[in-house]
């Protein structure tokens, strides 16, 4: 069915919604590494309102947080498409794992290192 010709319709809307809200729940109930995530956004949350992270700061924490979650999002729906498309190994389908692992890898290292920049100065008022 090709959704193009579809007219725009606010009951299409939330049912595209629950779709999502679906996938990321999905996510979080097969996904181990989707619990760690959680654990640091739940963190980096606290962390910002008990220091009092300005603004700006919450703009760019959000911001490495959600990269972290698509890119995890990103990575579960490949592997996911990948074990359908070729159920017994290949190799190149587990560098494509690998690849993709690897980006949600990059993204928690940036995210790492956002965090330290914000709440390094933090932190040394207190000690």
């Amino acid at each position: 069915m090709n959704d193009s010709t579809a007219p725009f319709t606010f009951i299409g809307r939330i049912r595209s919604m629950r779709y999502a809200i679906a996938g990321i729940g999905e996510l979080l109930v097969s996904q181990h590494n989707a619990w760690v995530h959680a654990a640091a956004t739940a963190v980096v949350v606290c962390l910002g309102l008990i220091v009092g992270v300005t603004p700006i700061e919450w703009c760019v924490l959000i911001l490495a947080i959600t990269t972290v979650w698509v890119a995890e999002a990103l990575n579960t729906a490949f592997e996911l498409l990948c074990d359908v498309a070729s159920p017994d190994f290949h190799p190149v389908v587990k560098k494509a794992k690998d690849v993709a692992a690897g980006a949600v890898l990059l993204s928690a290292l940036g995210s790492v290192a956002i965090g330290l920049i914000v709440f390094l100065p933090y932190l040394a008022r207190w000690l």
